[in-house]
């Protein structure tokens, strides 16, 4: 992607919480420009011009425009997609498969053709499946599609093992791969402290307590809201990956990314450690995991290749 004079388009499709609390953090980093779309009238118009009008406090000079139509998204850099339905208690992020398929698959039809040359970062449920609708429908490059999941889930670890340390998140390195579900894959091998590997600091029994907090950091969320899902995190997650693309920064981070061989999975999207810059997926990274967590790693690639299979593509 070739570096630019202006400010980057970010299309964000959603106006809902995770939209526009993403656009917050995009607009408040000085990132781009931002398009919010919904289909709901008036409200990202109403959410846009709430943010636009901080602008002056916050000391930013980043344009947004809401919209109920897909016209003003046209030459965009990035496009996230956050529309679809959100869980509720007692949902897994599977329930939401068939209803936020045709969400989905409508919102790349109409998004994609105005931005041929754009970057796609997808954050519907079931993440990993919605990415691969994206990537199928879009018909961009694999490298040019993406998931958010692995910086989310990376970002509960290490905010659950500086809260039992007592220690600044800052400190913890950590990576979560696999698929953004039940069955992600905390890395154990690749959690440090200050450097520090985390066996050192924390009995493998309450560590193990910690991963499966972790795995449930979703749902715990929506038990407490009871009539929707995370925002904050996730949308801080998403503006990173459009920094590290917009800025092309080259971060080395966990991403749902098109696997063609890597860890011996083949044709599916799943959350890798991956270089992330202004072209995209530069390099899915290969690490030297344990036995269990490569078993793992494929448990979760197997269930995501299930879901994918449902949807016929």
């Amino acid at each position: 992607m070739a570096r630019r004079a202006r400010r980057a388009k970010i299309t964000i499709v959603g106006a809902g919480h995770v939209g526009s609390t993403t656009a917050h953090w995009i607009v408040a980093e000085q990132l781009g420009d931002v398009v919010l779309v919904d289909i709901a009238e008036g409200l990202p118009q109403g959410k846009a011009l709430d943010l636009l009008e901080a602008t002056p406090v916050a000391g930013s000079d980043c344009m947004i425009i809401g919209t109920n139509d897909y016209g003003p998204t046209a030459d965009s850099d990035i496009i996230v997609v956050t529309a679809g339905l959100p869980r509720k208690p007692g949902m897994s992020r599977d329930d939401l498969l068939f209803n936020n398929v045709k969400i989905v698959k409508s919102v790349v039809e109409q998004v994609a053709p105005r931005s041929p040359d754009a970057v796609m970062i997808v954050v519907s449920n079931p993440l990993d499946v919605m990415t691969h609708l994206a990537m199928k429908v879009s018909g961009y490059h694999t490298h040019d599609v993406l998931g958010m999941a692995g910086i989310l889930d990376t970002a509960r670890y290490r905010t659950f093992i500086a809260m039992e340390l007592g220690v600044s998140a800052e400190d913890v390195q950590a990576m979560v791969l696999g698929g953004h579900g039940d069955d992600m894959v905390p890395l154990v091998s690749c959690t440090s402290v200050g450097g520090i590997p985390v066996t050192q600091l924390i009995h493998p029994t309450r560590l193990a307590e910690i991963i499966q907090r972790t795995r449930d950091g979703g749902i715990e969320i929506v038990n407490y809201l009871k009539t929707g899902s995370a925002f904050y995190a996730p949308g801080a997650a998403v503006a990173q990956m459009v920094e590290a693309i917009e800025r092309d920064k080259k971060r080395v981070i966990p991403c749902s990314a098109y696997c063609q061989g890597e860890y011996g999975l083949e044709d599916l999207y799943i959350g890798l450690p991956i270089i992330l810059g202004a072209d995209g997926v530069e390099k899915i990274i290969k690490l030297e995991l344990t036995n269990t967590e490569i078993e793992a790693l494929r448990k979760s690639a197997a269930h995501v290749k299930e879901s994918i299979a449902k949807l016929n593509l």
